[in-house]
């Protein structure tokens, strides 16, 4: 799946948020795949095929990353590649399942110590690594590479946590390349007292900091490298393979890194001798490829092509070799009060209590292509509250209705209401928009749908909240995404102040309660604490039916003849390109 996603800075409390969150329509499969054989979906769980052979190539197959700048990509697929050539102070576990979401070390000796409240973080550099050249990787490259992030007229397009959580407005930074530290190294809030030691100091409690460090925006790199804009076309490697070679728009080749040294790695395998991948290529295409043999693995984690699904129905093999996962994306409907007559709480439970999630699941192509949620929290984030329906609630069972019909009239609308329905003018979020009016219809309300241009939908259309109430949408079907395995990357948007433009606050709820709560967990040191926080905020906006959730997309991965270890990863969606082999 493509991510589109932002970062913006909202007000609330005591503290700042940090809301990230992917809003971008998603393409899944129409079909529905029955498993055949004792293979299928084993990489949810564990590796398939499990190997150590080592050597030979992995062929990859892809769409055009957007840079291969580890601070400008913002796809995941891409950070997933980027693990082969970057290291961070820490990354994910190499891991299938809930644990591939767990932190450990990777070029640090641990896990970041915080001290101060949550405000001050200091990591340790293990001795002795190396980037390609040869040269020691040292605290200062670190911080180099994090400085990058803060030249926002160089450096475009990629996450800005660091500069969200690190930025001093009484001191400013502009980024490297015009910092008049003679080393380039003027970011005062990131501290180097020397080349083994990193002191971040946090303009607010963050207790998920080492998330942000698990980046590739947090990677190292050495300043006499740097090319600016153009350093994604040559970028410097530190894990244990090197670009050695870029065809756009068509092919990136990466081989061995020779300086990398795997016993200070505990998380990459490196059994390939070569990397290679193929860009560029449509859905079809790379189903093709990978079907016929020509590749090992689609990388883009969107899953295989509905045209593709008919044929692996037909092919028990090709069933064996299938993963049906969830995506993490949830779409949702935003009910925003600024509408009348959402304005009134009881007018938005009877839409939340009349949509019928039965209908979605079926009408969005079954259950290997969604699944029925219940929670805005998405099944694939570590911690889901309850055990995922299997079938789907038939939402519109004749107590359901009843108990519409009540909040009806509890609003001063026993009759129903007309209200319109906002939504991109795509395939399935219409879908969604139709399905949803064709279950009000049952309880008197009339839904019209209203398509609108998916190229501003989020941005212009419903991200300004004045233009959503002079358009009076009263229901905005959306989706949702974090950025991270943490909840504290997917939350925070839907519950954070309402802003004039580029609003993630589609429902535009101000419940300063709530918003403590979000920054409680925002700060929490320990993971049951935030943890019980944010089911709190999930339960709570589900009550207020700020945000109706309806079904969670899935994607079916399919994996080549030769490849061995290939597991779903929790962090990235796809195939854990880290330990993969082939034979």
């Amino acid at each position: 799946m493509q991510h589109h996603r932002r970062t913006v800075l909202v007000a609330g409390c005591v503290t700042l948020l940090m809301l990230t969150g992917c809003t971008q329509t998603v393409t899944q499969a129409q079909s529905t795949i029955v498993p055949s054989g004792a293979e299928a979906d084993r990489g949810v769980s564990e590796e398939r095929s499990p190997s150590q052979h080592s050597g030979g190539t992995l062929r990859i197959v892809a769409g055009t990353p957007d840079s291969l700048d580890p601070a400008r990509s913002y796809f995941p697929w891409v950070w997933n590649v980027m693990r082969l050539y970057t290291r961070t102070l820490v990354t994910y576990a190499a891991a299938p399942g809930d644990a591939g979401g767990e932190l450990v070390p990777d070029l640090a000796t641990g896990p970041g110590v915080p001290s101060e409240g949550g405000t001050t973080w200091t990591y340790t550099l293990k001795p002795d690594q190396h980037f390609e050249d040869g040269s020691v990787i040292t605290a200062a490259d670190v911080k180099y590479g994090i400085e990058r992030s803060f030249a926002a007229d160089v450096v475009v397009g990629g996450p800005t946590y660091v500069v969200d959580l690190l930025d001093d407005p009484a001191n400013v930074y502009g980024g490297p390349y015009t910092d008049p530290h003679p080393e380039k190294l003027g970011l005062a809030t990131v501290e180097t007292p020397d080349e083994q030691t990193l002191v971040f100091r946090l303009n607010r409690p963050y207790a998920d900091f080492d998330h942000i460090m698990a980046l590739p925006s947090s990677s190292p790199v050495p300043r006499d490298a740097d090319t600016g804009a153009d350093y994604g076309d040559d970028p410097v490697s530190s894990g244990p393979y090197a670009i050695t070679s870029v065809d756009e728009g068509r092919s990136i080749t990466l081989e061995r890194n020779r300086r990398w040294d795997r016993s200070s790695d505990p998380v990459r395998t490196a059994l390939p001798d070569r990397v290679e991948i193929r860009t560029g290529l449509t859905g079809p295409e790379r189903d093709q490829r990978v079907i016929g043999g020509a590749a090992d693995l689609d990388v883009m984690n969107t899953g295989v092509q509905p045209e593709t699904l008919a044929r692996i129905e037909a092919d028990t093999g090709l069933q064996s070799r299938t993963d049906r996962a969830t995506s993490g994306t949830v779409r949702m409907l935003a009910l925003p009060v600024s509408v009348p007559p959402m304005d009134n709480v009881h007018c938005r439970r009877a839409v939340a209590l009349a949509v019928d999630r039965s209908a979605l699941v079926d009408d969005l192509g079954g259950p290997d292509a969604v699944s029925a949620a219940q929670s805005l929290w998405p099944q694939s984030l570590p911690g889901f509250p309850t055990p995922p329906p299997t079938t789907g609630e038939p939402l519109l069972a004749e107590a359901r209705v009843a108990e519409a019909q009540t909040e009806l009239a509890a609003c001063g609308r026993p009759d129903g209401f007309t209200v319109r329905i906002a939504t991109p003018n795509d395939q399935r979020p219409l879908q969604v928009a139709r399905t949803v009016s064709e279950s009000l219809r049952q309880i008197g309300v009339v839904g019209i749908v209203v398509g609108l241009d998916p190229a501003t939908y989020y941005t212009s259309d419903i991200g300004r909240p004045d233009n959503v109430t002079a358009e009076e949408y009263g229901i905005l079907v959306t989706a949702w995404t974090g950025d991270l395995p943490t909840p504290s990357t997917y939350y925070p948007p839907l519950v954070s102040a309402v802003q004039p433009t580029g609003s993630a606050n589609y429902a535009q709820i101000a419940d300063p309660d709530l918003l403590a709560v979000a920054n409680t967990a925002l700060s929490a040191r320990e993971p049951a604490v935030a943890r019980d926080a944010w089911r709190t905020v999930d339960e709570a906006l589900v009550e207020l039916a700020a945000y109706v959730p309806l079904v969670e997309e899935r994607v079916v991965l399919l994996a080549g003849e030769r490849l061995r270890n290939a597991y779903v990863h929790a962090a990235y969606g796809g195939y854990d390109l880290t330990v993969l082999g082939v034979r």
